[in-house]
């Protein structure tokens, strides 16, 4: 049995990956992050395979990831999360019935969608919980590029229900907690209790960070590797890939309006759960991801709310090796790449 267990996340910046060594103190042992050119990929979706698993390829090697077994954390506007109740029944029998109950819910037929149930409550013969719903495709598409990478994916999680597992770590027990991730793309709010999610958002949004502002003088080199490794005479156009201006390559600051939408996007969506009958009360927000870095953002979010805003990044949550050296951009981003892994780290 490995010693070791392997978080990978797949952005439409970069591909980002953590190795922790189990035991019940897990250790941080590497970590990486790989830029990717416009249109490699989406948040959690591959549109080239080729260069996103040659991306894949290079950040094993430059981060010295060893193990290859991975878990894939996903989270993108396109999955489907959502509360659901139903009849209770065995797992087995929920998994059958489920394609026919949840049809009218879903973009896709049934059959062209992944699902999953997560359950957090019973009432009498009424069975409550999360329902996840995913284009299969997309999934099939996802593990056929970590295998063309030479890497298997064991599992594939929900990014959010690893943030749920940070908050469980962190957090005093009993206490509810607004676990927060702000991404370049997509931001998650999760709030949960004891580890357990009681409700999730997933906003589309562009925040600017320092890595995306560093994001295309790393495009340069990645390009050269490209070139070498698909043996390319010359690299496919990527429109304005240097020059392109895009909202999360910015300058930003407490005026920038992607930021006053971003707080105003945030805030709505925790007064919405607070607002609901039964809520619990909330303790603290916790705020991971690159973009509470970006200028303004922190201040805003603290005067956002009256409740403590608690900046978070991986050596708050696990300790990390000796000789490992994190980027403020990565210890931010990788929470959500570390929280797939913590269910499985003892």
């Amino acid at each position: 049995m490995a010693s070791t267990l392997v978080g990978l996340e797949i952005t439409e910046e970069s591909v980002r990956a953590v190795e922790v060594r189990k035991g019940r103190t897990p250790v941080l042992l590497a970590a990486g992050e790989v830029p990717l050119p416009p249109d490699a990929a989406r948040d959690s979706e591959v549109l080239d395979r080729d260069v996103v698993a040659m991306a894949l390829r290079q950040l094993w090697s430059t981060a010295g990831i060893k193990g290859r077994e991975v878990t894939l954390g996903v989270g993108s506007r396109r999955i489907l999360v959502r509360e659901y109740t139903t009849q209770a029944m065995a797992p087995a029998m929920l998994k059958q019935a489920l394609p026919y109950q949840v049809q009218d819910l879903l973009p896709v037929p049934a059959n062209q969608a992944v699902l999953d149930f997560y359950p957090l409550g019973q009432q009498g013969d009424q069975v409550s919980g999360m329902l996840v719903a995913a284009v299969a495709e997309t999934m099939e598409q996802l593990v056929a590029t970590t295998n063309r990478a030479k890497l298997r994916t064991k599992t594939v999680d929900l990014l959010p229900f690893g943030l749920a597992r940070v908050a469980k770590r962190i957090a005093v027990q009993g206490d509810a907690v607004a676990m927060v991730h702000i991404g370049d793309h997509t931001t998650h709010v999760v709030i949960s209790t004891d580890g357990v999610p009681h409700f999730v958002r997933m906003i589309p949004i562009d925040v600017p960070t320092a890595a995306s502002r560093r994001h295309d003088d790393a495009l340069l080199a990645f390009s050269d590797v490209v070139l070498d490794e698909l043996a390319l005479e010359t690299v496919p156009p990527m429109p304005a890939s240097v020059t392109r201006t895009r909202a999360n390559l910015r300058t930003g600051g407490a005026n920038d309006p992607a930021i006053g939408d971003l707080i105003t996007r945030i805030r709505s969506t925790i007064s919405f759960f607070a607002a609901r009958p039964g809520a619990p009360r909330l303790a603290a927000a916790c705020v991971s991801g690159a973009g509470y870095l970006a200028p303004g953002v922190a201040d805003a979010l603290t005067r956002a709310f009256d409740i403590p805003v608690r900046p978070l990044n991986v050596t708050d949550i696990v300790k990390v090796g000796a000789g490992l050296t994190l980027t403020d951009d990565l210890a931010f981003n990788a929470v959500a790449t570390l929280g797939v892994l913590l269910g499985e780290t003892n």
